[in-house]
């Protein structure tokens, strides 16, 4: 299935000039700088600009994708429920409004994620200085989009996944401090005794 057809395409809010974040009111907004490198948004984390009478197709809401079109990685971001009001999303993000009776947000973002769609990415992008995904490449993207009980457990399995990979790099990174820590006191019984050491007795 086309990108296109599971979902709703739209570019982010175009600014003019730097967005000064305001200390009162204004909107959130959801910038590039804003998504972690494990591709997650905290809103808590999101500045608040002033802006007035900006289209409704700029904002994205809980259940919502964004999507990076610029930058060395090209990846999808699904919006979760701790987005409790809209937020501007700012060029180079491009949001994604998924077909609920579709595809879900989660397996979309998934989906985008994945080395093949990657690959479809690889072969459009654009720019030699700054890559950048053209919209065409978007539209045209090619997914597997099972039903929606088959997506939800996978991105289940995944999220399994993605805790079990996170605990095994914990669990080495612990084993190798552990093996640092036997080493050194190793090496320090070890070492020759000095002089002084040597007449103590």
């Amino acid at each position: 299935m086309r990108l296109a057809d599971a979902c709703t395409i739209h570019t982010g809010y175009t600014a003019r000039g730097r967005l000064e974040p305001t200390a009162t009111g204004g909107l959130l907004a959801i910038q590039l700088r804003d998504i972690s490198p494990d591709g997650l948004v905290d809103p808590e984390r999101l500045t608040r600009v002033q802006l007035e009478d900006l289209a409704d197709r700029y904002f994205v809401r809980a259940g919502d994708v964004v999507f990076r079109s610029r930058g060395e990685r090209n990846t999808a971001s699904a919006l979760d429920e701790r987005l409790r009001e809209p937020a501007l999303a700012v060029l180079p993000l491009v949001v994604l409004r998924p077909k609920r009776d579709v595809v879900t947000p989660e397996y979309l973002a998934w989906a985008i994620n994945q080395p093949p769609a990657q690959r479809h990415f690889d072969v459009a992008a654009r720019g030699t200085n700054i890559r950048m995904i053209p919209r065409s490449s978007l539209d045209d993207l090619e997914l597997g989009v099972p039903d929606i009980e088959t997506q939800k457990k996978i991105v289940a399995v995944n999220v399994l996944a993605e805790r079990e990979r996170k605990l095994s790099l914990l669990a080495a990174e612990k084993r190798r401090k552990m093996m640092s820590l036997i080493l050194v006191e190793r090496a320090s019984r070890m070492r020759p005794k000095t002089r002084q050491e040597r007449t103590s007795k």
